[in-house]
């Protein structure tokens, strides 16, 4: 099979998927060098940082460069051509061998280029999907996704609340009633407190000094709440990588603002400056009233749950986080969880379409 020396593989990647990641993969093995130019434009919702980072994990040996090309493409005019082959030399200005596409303006786009066009799967046999379809539908297309595209797309949910409201049980419980549904849902994942486990090291790490000991005597420092913070970020990022299209989180960075108030009395900027990160898409607030406050050996605040369920529901109104208040029984809680989720599921990614294109023959 002929060699060629320097390929080029030019896309949208909007989002990337299967029949992208073939089409690189087919080049890779066909070239000696190989660039992956991303091209972006304003409208479309996908950042060109996010599919330029997602392009070079899955493609780490491959050079992935990035350009802003927001002129519609019309293939049978030859100015719009010169326009678009302008973006494409800024970014990839060394001379180009081979071009590789599923497209059927590849050969046009070759010629311009002054190379080969060689076609991959123009047909979509080989992965049946198309960056439209995954926009339309991210969940029927699941499958056709790598774990970065997955995380970016990934609709996350977070449960929280004060202490002893049954923000765990119900998020394990969301977790499981969505695997009970099957196909791509049975791999929806949870994510558990990163700050229980924080704390119950606290706790065993002051025993190991003074075995009689117990949960009041422990002390929490400023410092502490960020590392939460991060850490359950961290956590909440590998599980979206290998889950469902969506993830239910048992608190989040933004929670963490509001425990930091409840144990050291003020906010806390670089907590919020973390939680101001996430990607998260739906809160929902477990209510204190008609939960029985269950110490088990971890709590020591009954009399705070009317404050912190206050806070919570203030802080997630002023910041403009969309959230459910759940009340009644775990059952009720449940139901009402559930049809908050489905709500955000059939609402939709509402990814923006692309940038319209005309395809006719080239007429110079």
């Amino acid at each position: 099979m002929k060699k060629h020396g320097h390929g080029l593989v030019l896309g949208k990647f909007y989002p990337p998927h299967a029949g992208h990641h073939h089409l690189v993969r087919t080049a890779q093995d066909r070239c000696e060098k190989l660039t992956v130019l991303v091209c972006a434009a304003a409208v479309e919702s996908l950042s060109l940082a996010d599919r330029m980072a997602w392009m070079r994990e899955v493609h780490p040996e491959v050079r992935v460069v990035g350009a802003v090309d927001d002129i519609p493409m019309d293939t049978g005019d030859p100015l719009i051509w010169d326009a678009h082959l302008a973006v494409f030399r800024g970014a990839v200005p060394e001379r180009v061998d081979a071009v590789f596409t599923s497209e059927r303006y590849g050969d046009e786009l070759a010629r311009r280029f002054g190379a080969e066009h060689v076609p991959v799967d123009p047909d979509r046999t080989v992965f049946p999907v198309s960056g439209t379809a995954v926009r339309r539908a991210p969940a029927d297309c699941w499958d056709f996704l790598e774990p970065p595209v997955r995380a970016g797309l990934v609709r996350r949910v977070v449960v929280l609340g004060a202490e002893s409201t049954g923000t765990t049980t119900l998020a394990r419980a969301l977790a499981e009633t969505y695997r009970r549904r099957g196909g791509v849902w049975a791999q929806t994942r949870y994510v558990a407190e990163y700050g229980r486990e924080f704390s119950e090291r606290k706790l065993a790490d002051l025993r190991a000094v003074r075995p009689d000991a117990d949960w009041q005597q422990v002390t929490f420092r400023t410092e502490d709440f960020p590392l939460i913070a991060q850490r359950q970020a961290e956590r909440e990022n590998a599980a979206a990588r290998t889950g469902s299209p969506v993830l239910f989180c048992d608190t989040d960075a933004f929670a963490t603002t509001i425990w930091h108030e409840r144990y050291l009395g003020a906010p806390s900027e670089q907590v919020a400056a973390l939680a101001a990160r996430g990607r998260q898409h739906l809160w929902l607030l477990t209510d204190h009233a008609g939960v029985a406050f269950e110490d088990d050996g971890l709590r020591d605040g009954a009399h705070l749950r009317p404050w912190m369920t206050g806070r919570f529901r203030e802080e997630l109104t002023r910041t403009g986080r969309p959230f459910r208040m759940l009340g009644g029984s775990h059952r009720q809680r449940l139901d009402a969880a559930v049809a908050a989720v489905d709500a955000l599921l059939t609402d939709g990614w509402n990814l923006a379409d692309p940038l319209p294109e005309r395809h006719r023959e080239a007429t110079g």
